[in-house]
Protein backbone atom coordinates (compact mmCIF):
# COMPACT_ATOMS: atom_id res chain seq x y z
CA UNK A 1 0.00 0.00 0.00
CA UNK A 2 1.43 3.55 -1.21
CA UNK A 3 -1.26 5.50 -2.27
CA UNK A 4 -3.24 7.62 0.30
CA UNK A 5 -6.33 9.74 -0.75
CA UNK A 6 -7.69 11.75 1.95
CA UNK A 7 -11.29 12.75 0.62
CA UNK A 8 -13.38 16.35 1.08
CA UNK A 9 -17.31 15.46 1.58
CA UNK A 10 -19.21 18.18 0.84
CA UNK A 11 -19.28 19.07 -3.28
CA UNK A 12 -16.80 16.54 -3.57
CA UNK A 13 -18.51 13.49 -2.68
CA UNK A 14 -21.94 14.04 -2.22
CA UNK A 15 -24.28 17.28 -3.09
CA UNK A 16 -26.60 16.94 -0.23
CA UNK A 17 -28.97 19.75 -1.42
CA UNK A 18 -28.63 22.42 1.33
CA UNK A 19 -29.28 19.94 3.54
CA UNK A 20 -26.32 21.38 6.17
CA UNK A 21 -27.51 24.90 6.08
CA UNK A 22 -31.02 24.66 6.25
CA UNK A 23 -29.68 22.41 9.74
CA UNK A 24 -27.93 25.08 11.06
CA UNK A 25 -30.59 27.58 10.63
CA UNK A 26 -33.12 25.10 11.93
CA UNK A 27 -30.68 24.84 15.23
CA UNK A 28 -30.46 28.47 15.52
CA UNK A 29 -34.36 28.82 15.92
CA UNK A 30 -34.80 25.54 18.10
CA UNK A 31 -31.75 26.44 20.38
CA UNK A 32 -31.73 29.76 20.80
CA UNK A 33 -34.88 31.20 19.06
CA UNK A 34 -33.55 33.08 16.55
CA UNK A 35 -34.31 33.54 12.79
CA UNK A 36 -32.56 34.21 9.63
CA UNK A 37 -30.36 32.94 7.13
CA UNK A 38 -26.75 32.00 6.79
CA UNK A 39 -26.27 35.14 4.65
CA UNK A 40 -22.78 36.22 4.72
CA UNK A 41 -21.00 33.23 6.38
CA UNK A 42 -19.12 31.48 4.22
CA UNK A 43 -19.82 27.59 4.15
CA UNK A 44 -17.89 25.81 1.77
CA UNK A 45 -14.34 24.34 2.93
CA UNK A 46 -14.41 25.79 6.17
CA UNK A 47 -15.39 23.50 9.56
CA UNK A 48 -18.26 22.97 11.13
CA UNK A 49 -17.26 25.73 14.68
CA UNK A 50 -15.36 27.87 12.61
CA UNK A 51 -19.38 28.31 11.04
CA UNK A 52 -20.36 28.28 14.30
CA UNK A 53 -18.15 30.88 15.40
CA UNK A 54 -19.36 33.08 12.12
CA UNK A 55 -23.40 32.39 12.66
CA UNK A 56 -22.82 33.67 16.42
CA UNK A 57 -21.19 36.42 15.43
CA UNK A 58 -23.54 37.36 12.99
CA UNK A 59 -26.63 36.93 15.42
CA UNK A 60 -24.50 38.09 18.47
CA UNK A 61 -24.58 35.41 20.05
CA UNK A 62 -20.95 34.65 23.50
CA UNK A 63 -18.93 32.16 21.59
CA UNK A 64 -19.00 29.96 24.50
CA UNK A 65 -18.14 26.43 24.75
CA UNK A 66 -21.63 25.90 26.16
CA UNK A 67 -23.22 27.71 22.86
CA UNK A 68 -20.69 26.08 20.64
CA UNK A 69 -21.80 22.39 22.04
CA UNK A 70 -25.68 23.41 22.32
CA UNK A 71 -25.54 24.69 18.30
CA UNK A 72 -23.78 21.80 17.02
CA UNK A 73 -25.74 19.16 19.08
CA UNK A 74 -29.11 20.88 17.36
CA UNK A 75 -27.79 20.95 14.06
CA UNK A 76 -26.92 17.49 14.45
CA UNK A 77 -30.37 16.31 15.44
CA UNK A 78 -31.75 18.10 12.38
CA UNK A 79 -29.57 17.35 10.05
CA UNK A 80 -30.42 13.56 9.22
CA UNK A 81 -34.55 15.44 8.56
CA UNK A 82 -32.95 17.83 5.26
CA UNK A 83 -30.78 14.95 4.11
CA UNK A 84 -33.45 13.33 2.78
CA UNK A 85 -34.75 15.80 0.07
CA UNK A 86 -34.69 14.90 -3.66
CA UNK A 87 -31.80 16.71 -4.84
CA UNK A 88 -29.68 14.99 -2.61
CA UNK A 89 -26.96 12.88 -4.25
CA UNK A 90 -23.56 11.15 -4.81
CA UNK A 91 -21.43 13.72 -7.19
CA UNK A 92 -21.57 12.89 -11.05
CA UNK A 93 -18.96 9.60 -11.20
CA UNK A 94 -18.19 8.99 -6.97
CA UNK A 95 -19.59 5.38 -7.05
CA UNK A 96 -17.68 3.97 -10.13
CA UNK A 97 -14.55 5.46 -9.01
CA UNK A 98 -15.01 4.43 -5.73
CA UNK A 99 -15.96 0.90 -6.66
CA UNK A 100 -12.65 0.55 -8.77
CA UNK A 101 -10.39 2.41 -6.09
CA UNK A 102 -11.73 -0.74 -3.67
CA UNK A 103 -10.38 -3.09 -6.03
CA UNK A 104 -6.67 -1.30 -5.76
CA UNK A 105 -4.84 -2.45 -2.98
CA UNK A 106 -2.09 -0.13 -2.77
CA UNK A 107 -4.34 2.83 -2.15
CA UNK A 108 -5.66 3.43 0.92
CA UNK A 109 -8.51 6.12 1.33
CA UNK A 110 -9.82 8.12 4.42
CA UNK A 111 -11.71 11.45 5.36
CA UNK A 112 -9.87 14.78 5.36
CA UNK A 113 -12.96 17.56 6.18
CA UNK A 114 -14.51 20.11 7.79
CA UNK A 115 -17.84 18.26 9.35
CA UNK A 116 -18.00 16.79 12.79
CA UNK A 117 -17.58 12.90 12.43
CA UNK A 118 -20.72 12.50 13.73
CA UNK A 119 -22.10 14.33 10.30
CA UNK A 120 -19.84 13.03 8.12
CA UNK A 121 -21.35 9.73 9.17
CA UNK A 122 -24.94 10.80 9.03
CA UNK A 123 -24.21 12.39 5.60
CA UNK A 124 -22.24 9.44 3.92
CA UNK A 125 -24.60 7.04 5.27
CA UNK A 126 -27.84 8.42 3.94
CA UNK A 127 -25.71 7.56 0.53
CA UNK A 128 -24.19 3.99 1.73
CA UNK A 129 -20.73 5.68 0.91
CA UNK A 130 -19.10 5.29 4.56
CA UNK A 131 -17.95 1.76 4.69
CA UNK A 132 -15.45 3.33 2.10
CA UNK A 133 -13.55 5.72 4.33
CA UNK A 134 -12.54 3.56 7.72
CA UNK A 135 -10.65 6.60 8.92
CA UNK A 136 -10.02 10.77 8.89
CA UNK A 137 -9.71 14.08 9.96
CA UNK A 138 -12.95 16.10 11.02
CA UNK A 139 -14.21 19.23 12.10
CA UNK A 140 -13.86 17.96 15.62
CA UNK A 141 -10.09 17.83 15.58
CA UNK A 142 -9.42 22.02 14.53
CA UNK A 143 -11.59 24.65 14.00
CA UNK A 144 -8.97 25.83 11.23
CA UNK A 145 -9.36 24.03 8.20
CA UNK A 146 -5.50 23.72 6.97
CA UNK A 147 -4.55 21.72 10.62
CA UNK A 148 -6.62 18.57 10.15
CA UNK A 149 -3.99 17.47 7.65
CA UNK A 150 -1.76 15.60 10.36
CA UNK A 151 -4.52 14.59 11.94
CA UNK A 152 -5.74 12.40 8.89
CA UNK A 153 -1.83 11.37 8.25
CA UNK A 154 -1.11 9.82 11.63
CA UNK A 155 -4.41 7.86 11.51
CA UNK A 156 -3.62 6.24 7.93
CA UNK A 157 -0.48 5.49 9.46
CA UNK A 158 -1.83 4.52 12.62
CA UNK A 159 -4.94 1.76 10.43
CA UNK A 160 -2.64 0.71 8.20
CA UNK A 161 0.88 0.39 9.83
CA UNK A 162 2.41 2.22 7.25
CA UNK A 163 4.05 5.85 6.97
CA UNK A 164 2.61 7.31 3.67
CA UNK A 165 5.35 9.29 1.57
CA UNK A 166 4.03 13.23 0.61
CA UNK A 167 4.55 12.74 -2.65
CA UNK A 168 1.92 10.14 -2.90
CA UNK A 169 -1.01 11.16 -0.48
CA UNK A 170 -3.49 13.08 -2.41
CA UNK A 171 -6.16 15.64 -0.85
CA UNK A 172 -9.08 15.84 -2.59
CA UNK A 173 -11.83 18.50 -2.72
CA UNK A 174 -13.82 21.08 -4.37
CA UNK A 175 -12.76 24.55 -2.67
CA UNK A 176 -9.63 26.39 -2.52
CA UNK A 177 -9.49 25.86 1.16
CA UNK A 178 -8.74 21.84 0.33
CA UNK A 179 -6.18 23.14 -1.64
CA UNK A 180 -4.62 24.65 1.17
CA UNK A 181 -5.24 22.12 3.64
CA UNK A 182 -3.21 19.92 0.77
CA UNK A 183 -0.06 21.67 0.56
CA UNK A 184 0.00 22.42 3.94
CA UNK A 185 1.16 18.84 4.98
CA UNK A 186 3.22 18.75 1.41
CA UNK A 187 0.89 16.48 -0.25
CA UNK A 188 -0.73 16.18 -3.77
CA UNK A 189 -4.14 18.13 -4.76
CA UNK A 190 -6.75 16.71 -6.70
CA UNK A 191 -9.19 19.25 -7.04
CA UNK A 192 -12.88 18.62 -8.89
CA UNK A 193 -15.61 21.56 -9.94
CA UNK A 194 -18.89 19.67 -8.58
CA UNK A 195 -18.97 22.34 -5.52
CA UNK A 196 -19.35 26.36 -5.74
CA UNK A 197 -15.64 26.95 -7.36
CA UNK A 198 -15.35 26.42 -11.47
CA UNK A 199 -12.55 24.92 -13.40
CA UNK A 200 -10.96 28.26 -13.92
CA UNK A 201 -11.48 29.12 -10.26
CA UNK A 202 -9.79 26.21 -8.66
CA UNK A 203 -6.87 26.11 -11.43
CA UNK A 204 -6.21 29.65 -10.28
CA UNK A 205 -4.79 28.19 -6.84
CA UNK A 206 -2.54 25.87 -8.73
CA UNK A 207 -3.70 22.11 -7.65
CA UNK A 208 -1.82 19.71 -8.96
CA UNK A 209 -4.75 18.26 -10.91
CA UNK A 210 -8.46 19.73 -11.86
CA UNK A 211 -11.15 17.80 -12.90
CA UNK A 212 -14.35 19.45 -14.04
CA UNK A 213 -16.40 16.37 -12.39
CA UNK A 214 -14.67 12.89 -11.41
CA UNK A 215 -17.03 10.66 -13.92
CA UNK A 216 -14.06 9.44 -16.02
CA UNK A 217 -12.76 7.10 -13.78
CA UNK A 218 -9.80 6.22 -16.03
CA UNK A 219 -8.55 9.84 -16.12
CA UNK A 220 -8.75 10.28 -12.20
CA UNK A 221 -7.08 6.57 -11.67
CA UNK A 222 -4.11 8.12 -14.41
CA UNK A 223 -3.71 11.47 -12.36
CA UNK A 224 -3.81 9.36 -8.69
CA UNK A 225 -1.16 6.78 -10.47
CA UNK A 226 1.22 9.88 -12.61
Amino acid sequence: MKTLLLWDIDGTLILSGGAGERALVAALRTEFGLSGTLEGVEVAGRTDRWIARRVFAKFSLPATSENFTRYLEGYLRALPAELANPHARPCPGIRELLAALVQRTDIAQGLLTGNLRRGAKLKLHYHDLWSHFPFGAFGDDSETRAELGPHALRRASAHHAVEFAADRVFVIGDTPHDIVCGRAIGARTLAVATGGYSVEQLRAHSPTVVFRDLSDTAAVLAAIDA
